[in-house]
């Protein structure tokens, strides 16, 4: 989180409004997050319909790491050509758009300069 509130920096709080996370340990910092603007949401345990687009995200990376397989067993390099394919598939929930096309013309819209 450290990395992505460098990358973005003041401007964190807007491309981040909101986050949600499990309740496990390794998202047990999250609430320091509040202090930089967002807002963290906990989901309740086993209520995956909670977050059904996670699920949905999670559903598809199973095809470039199957469940039960450690992600550490990949390269990195693997991990990124397999998020960059998943987020340049149309989305029919999207208007057939593309995750990836739809993040670019929000953080055109956060960055834009505005008009006097």
């Amino acid at each position: 989180m450290q990395n992505l509130r460098n990358e973005y920096g003041e401007k964190f709080s807007q491309v981040f409004q909101t986050i949600t996370v499990d309740n496990g340990p390794e998202f047990s910092g999250f609430a320091q997050v509040e202090n930089w603007g967002s807002q963290i949401y906990f989901a309740h345990p086993y209520t995956s319909c909670e977050r059904p687009q996670n699920e949905r995200h999670n559903g598809l990376f199973r095809a470039f790491v199957p469940k039960g397989v450690s992600i550490e067993s990949f390269s990195p390099e693997y991990i990124l050509a397999a998020a960059d394919e998943l987020n340049g598939r149309p989305r029919k929930k999207l208007g057939y758009h593309t995750p990836e096309e739809l993040f670019e013309k929000f953080l055109d819209s956060v960055y834009a300069v505005p008009v006097i």
